[in-house]
């Protein structure tokens, strides 16, 4: 009686859903900082995200330290934000520790369980199993006892980096970590930052190095403070796809 209608013709389909991103593990906002009489960082904004590594790229003196510095929270901007919403592990140039430091490779990647048990809290089972994984992880297997003032500068830095790993934390800072190395410890220390970028951490390093620029998923270059260019240039990201 033209009452009825064909209703499957007014069906709409849904628009397609849109996959977001999640949300950063830090982000900062228009960082400023001053050492001295220089403007160290200039209205620096960056996002750091899960399983992406991030290469800092510039000459020294750009802001590349001082910004994984602030990042870390070690130092403070003169103004702008940092939301961190993980907690950072940082590892330092060879260069900034001690010599005569009386510690044994063991010792110093033990250490990195501290940011979650304490300094003078027992490690535990877990935390063990830990440390043995970070020292197999950087090749350091039979150096455990060694001291660190005896090891070579290859294999210092390869201590330093396990002692980040060993934290367990979801962001990683790493300061020039295969500047002067040998092939056989920026392989090492290259395999291990595709690992952890691999289980969800958001791997971030300072370098000079191409062949380390060109593994990263994203690179960020720095002119006296300032972000000058970032995204992926030809030839970034062949991590990803090895």
């Amino acid at each position: 009686m033209g009452y009825g209608r064909d209703v499957s013709s007014t069906i709409t389909a849904s628009p397609p859903a849109v996959a977001t991103r999640p949300a950063p593990l830090a982000t900062l906002r228009d960082i400023r900082l001053r050492l001295g009489d220089v403007q160290a960082l200039d209205g620096v904004s960056l996002e750091l995200h899960a399983g992406e590594v991030l290469a800092l790229a510039g000459h020294n003196g750009s802001g590349k330290s001082t910004l994984l510095s602030v990042v870390a929270g070690t130092l403070p901007p003169r103004s702008g934000t940092v939301d961190r919403a993980e907690r950072v592990a940082f590892v330092v140039q060879r260069s900034d520790v001690p010599d005569a430091l009386p510690l044994a490779v063991r010792d110093v990647v033990r250490m990195g369980r501290w940011a979650q048990r304490g300094a003078w809290r027992p490690l535990g089972r877990d935390d063990h199993a830990i440390v043995a994984q970070s020292i197999a992880a950087l090749g350091l297997e039979g150096l455990e006892r060694r001291p660190l003032a005896s090891l070579s500068g290859g294999q210092r830095q390869r201590t330093l980096v396990a002692q980040g790993l060993a934290q367990r934390a979801r962001i990683l800072l790493l300061d020039e970590p295969t500047v002067g190395l040998d092939d056989e410890a920026r392989t090492l220390i290259g395999s291990a930052i595709a690992r952890e970028a691999a289980r969800g951490v958001a791997v971030v390093h300072a370098t000079h190095d191409p062949e380390v620029v060109r593994l990263a998923d994203r690179v960020i270059r720095l002119e006296a403070g300032r972000i000058v260019e970032g995204g992926r240039p030809p030839g970034c990201g062949e991590r990803a796809s090895r």
